[in-house]
Parts: C-alpha cells; sequence; structure tokens
C-alpha cells in the first residue's frame, strides 16, 4: 500500500513539473524571425568591398548570405549589428556569407570600412559593400531600407537570403541574437 501511495505521488510530482514547464521559444522547422513574403528576390547588385573586391548578390548564391545595412560612423546600433552578425557566424560553427551594405555614402568609404570592421573584430568575417548613392538605391529599395540621412536614422535589420537568392527572413534590429540568427541559418542550410 505504501508503495502504491509513493508512486501515485511521484507521479503526481512529474505531472505538476511538465505542466509548469514553458514552451520553447525555437521550435525545430520554425523559423525564429520575421518569414517574409514569398518570392521576393534579393537585388542582384555589383559593388566594391572593403578591400576593393567585387561583390555581386548573384555570386553569393548557393547557400545563406546574411546582409545587414550599416554606416561607418554609427556608434550605437551598427556595432551591435556587426556584433551579432559575429555572433551568429561563431554560433553556427562556420562562415556563410555576410555583407553589410553601405548607408551613409560618400563617408562610408574603403578606408573607413576596414576601420569599423576592425573594430568590431568583424574583419574577414563580414563584407562592407560600398558605392555611391546611385549605386546603392536599387539595393536599398530592393530591401525596403531607408538610407541614412541627416533627418533620418537607417533602418537597422537583418535579412536572410537563401540559396536560391530570395529574401526569406527578417529581423529588425533589435530583435536579431546571435541564437535566432544562427538557428534560422541552419534552417536555410537544411533546405534543398
Amino acid at each position: 500500500m505504501a508503495l502504491v501511495i509513493v508512486a501515485a505521488l511521484a507521479l503526481g510530482a512529474l505531472l505538476l513539473a511538465a505542466s509548469g514547464r514553458k514552451e520553447e521559444p525555437a521550435r525545430a522547422g520554425t523559423f525564429e524571425g520575421a518569414v517574409m513574403p514569398p518570392g521576393v528576390r534579393a537585388p542582384d547588385f555589383s559593388l566594391r568591398d572593403q578591400d576593393g573586391r567585387r561583390v555581386t548578390m548573384r555570386g553569393l548564391r548557393g547557400g545563406p548570405v546574411i546582409v545587414t545595412f550599416l554606416y561607418t560612423s554609427c556608434e550605437e546600433s551598427c556595432p551591435a549589428q556587426a556584433h551579432t552578425v559575429r555572433g551568429a557566424l561563431d554560433q553556427l560553427g562556420h562562415d556563410v556569407p555576410a555583407i553589410a551594405v553601405a548607408v551613409d555614402p560618400p563617408r562610408d568609404t574603403a578606408r573607413r570600412a576596414r576601420a569599423f570592421l576592425s573594430k568590431t573584430h568583424a574583419l574577414g568575417r563580414l563584407d562592407f559593400v560600398l558605392g555611391s548613392r546611385r549605386q546603392l538605391r536599387p539595393v536599398w529599395k530592393g530591401f525596403a531600407i531607408q538610407a541614412q540621412s541627416v533627418a533620418t536614422e537607417h533602418q537597422a535589420r537583418v535579412t536572410l537570403v537563401d540559396r536560391r537568392g530570395f529574401q526569406r527572413v527578417g529581423f529588425p534590429g533589435p530583435e536579431a541574437t546571435p541564437e535566432r540568427l544562427a538557428h534560422d541559418l541552419r534552417l536555410l542550410e537544411r533546405e534543398r
């Protein structure tokens, strides 16, 4: 009889503990970021990075790509975004293409971009894509980004592009964490 009572109490304790557990925020197979509408292609471009190398969106296809929008004189949100991207790559365990599209030309120069990436410890892990306003405008428009100006702060956002070149997942700046980005990158890598 005592054994039955102990078993019943143990079962009750297990049921109580199980009902008090919170559901995991990241469910396997679901994206953490905002899922983009289907069929929104990332705009193709051909621009130079901080080292003068040509970067094209078409050339980055074949795996997921991290795209963010930064400017070199930013002191708060942009360094935080660069750290978030670097942290996501650390969490992922390997690098995937990651680009920061300049939003403040002509101040965003190759020299300043290298200094920014060095200061944020993202040099070699994140490429800063540079150009004139005329060259960058179609990229901003294709990702629905407002460029930096005296009157407006640019939007802090990270977009994940899939292997076929479609914008798939978006994170407004504060919602992007290394863990959430890495989770969604893993899901995109598993897609065929």
